[in-house]
């Protein structure tokens, strides 16, 4: 691929990722806070939107896998990651997402963006205590100053953002954006020993597979261990609006995450961090301005210092990364 065609490549998974997760910001917060026609209700059983998502994403993934199986002249040695594998980081996988989806109860979306781009924390802990791996001064430093601007963005209150939540409790929707969080480092950090031991396990296997075991056992609690999946159905069914709206977040979701797999495998994961790590703060920009979250300036203070934190540790990774390129070419 040439240098245009290489940029035009990355401007194109840009504009998928941004459009995709943009979009799919703007509808979870309005899934989250709409009160659907007839009835004026509210969408029950919030947590349950990513088991539906779940299972979208992998029929999205198993269908391309599949073409791009045909399409591919070889194929990567190694054993293949056995199916039961993907089963323990689907159930942090399962539970964390769900519980970040129930924060926006209590919390307005643009905070739940803001800690979640805090994810650096929690995987830097579990890569620490289960890959053993080792970080540098300016790591630590990176994560302090990640840690500093969210709390200084929480603490001022959004009173315009707060109106429109189902249960305002600022305490109890940061602490689940918090489990949400430590799930996220445990996922990770057993993806990363999958492809680490598996070394023939694709990006695509891992979104496929990830996303089958996790829309299993939500669909298995939602439609056998309870009577969720059935008020949820019909919900939905009664107030068609309310489908479209979730239909669509759905669609987004797999979308983004195939956009996603197609960065990773053509630019690395660096240009992806780079790509979501925007993507988070223009949701935050579309929740302040779209959607009436107002924002104070303490508020845009912890958001200038929690990015800083952000852009800085990419540039160290970046930095480690070419010194690995410059030894292994000596």
């Amino acid at each position: 691929m040439g240098g245009t065609g290489r940029l035009l490549g990355l401007v194109l998974c840009a504009c998928g990722i941004y459009t995709a997760y943009l979009y799919q910001g703007y509808l979870q917060e309005r899934i989250t806070t709409a009160k659907y026609e007839p009835g004026f209700e509210r969408l029950p059983h919030l947590g349950m939107l990513h088991g539906l998502q779940s299972f979208v994403c992998f029929f999205a993934a198993f269908a391309v896998n599949a073409v791009v199986s045909l399409m591919r002249k070889t194929t990567k040695n190694g054993p293949k990651t056995p199916l039961l594998e993907y089963l323990k980081p689907a159930l942090t996988n399962t539970i964390g997402p769900a519980l970040g989806i129930l924060a926006l109860k209590n919390i307005p979306y643009s905070s739940q963006v803001l800690v979640k781009s805090c994810k650096l924390v929690p995987v830097m802990v579990m890569g620490a205590i289960f890959g053993k791996k080792r970080y540098s001064a300016k790591e630590y430093l990176c994560v302090a100053l990640i840690c500093v601007g969210l709390v200084v963005f929480s603490m001022k209150k959004s009173s315009a953002a707060n109106k429109k939540l189902m249960e305002p409790n600022l305490v109890l929707g940061y602490a689940l954006c918090a489990v949400n969080l430590a799930f996220d480092g445990f996922t990770n950090a057993y993806q990363d020993k999958i492809n680490s031991t598996y070394e023939s396990t694709t990006s695509l296997d891992m979104m496929c597979w990830m996303n089958f075991w996790t829309g299993s056992l939500l669909c298995g609690y939602m439609f056998g261990a309870s009577n969720v999946g059935a008020e949820l159905v019909s919900f939905l069914v009664s107030h068609p609006k309310s489908m479209l709206d979730v239909l669509a977040f759905c669609l987004c979701g797999a979308l983004g995450q195939l956009f996603i797999f197609l960065t990773i495998n053509k630019f690395g994961a660096l240009t992806l961090t780079l790509v979501t790590t925007t993507r988070k703060f223009f949701s935050i920009l579309i929740s302040s301005f779209v959607l009436g979250s107002t924002l104070v300036g303490q508020q845009w203070a912890g958001i200038g210092l929690l990015f800083a934190g952000l852009l800085w540790n990419m540039q160290i990774k970046s930095s480690k990364g070419g010194s690995k390129r410059a030894k292994k070419a000596k």
